[in-house]
């Protein structure tokens, strides 16, 4: 089992959206229930699956919920943060040609899924998106959401 890294009452960051997967009562799945950025207190800790932590999570200003957290999702209240658009396994599309070395990698308006965000970019925030058949490194200011029916899923 990992070492505990967030102890009772500790505010942190929950650095995903965390949407309904099924398990949260009264609400639809695929349902935004805590954005991104928003500060929590942490209320317990559990594991999933002997090697995981996962944390009880008060968050008053979010409808006053309780929400489990993985340890991956969370980082400390106080710690730098710079905002993104967009997550991991995010769709999202061009907002314009992207071409490597002369050859077009991916068309305006082609789709494709971040894999990293990278917050510390010299442009900005950045994200390694895979589209067919090749994975870039691409600035925030150059994608597009690509609208997603979460219901669906």
């Amino acid at each position: 089992m990992s070492e505990t890294h967030f102890e009772y009452g500790q505010a942190v960051r929950v650095i995903r959206n965390i949407r309904d997967d099924g398990t949260f009562p009264g609400a639809q799945r695929g349902k935004l229930l805590i954005p991104r950025g928003s500060i929590g207190y942490v209320r317990n800790r559990g594991t999933f699956l002997q090697d995981q932590n996962v944390y009880e999570v008060h968050f008053m200003d979010c409808n006053d919920s309780l929400v489990g957290c993985r340890e991956e999702e969370l980082i400390d209240a106080d710690a730098e943060w710079v905002p993104s658009r967009f997550e991991f396994r995010e769709k999202v599309t061009t907002a314009k040609q992207l071409v490597v070395n002369g050859e077009t990698i991916a068309e305006l308006g082609d789709e494709g899924q971040i894999l990293k965000v990278l917050r510390h970019g010299e442009q900005g925030v950045v994200y390694h998106v895979r589209f067919p058949g090749h994975t870039l490194v691409v600035p925030e200011a150059i994608l597009n959401p690509l609208e997603t029916d979460f219901s669906q899923e």
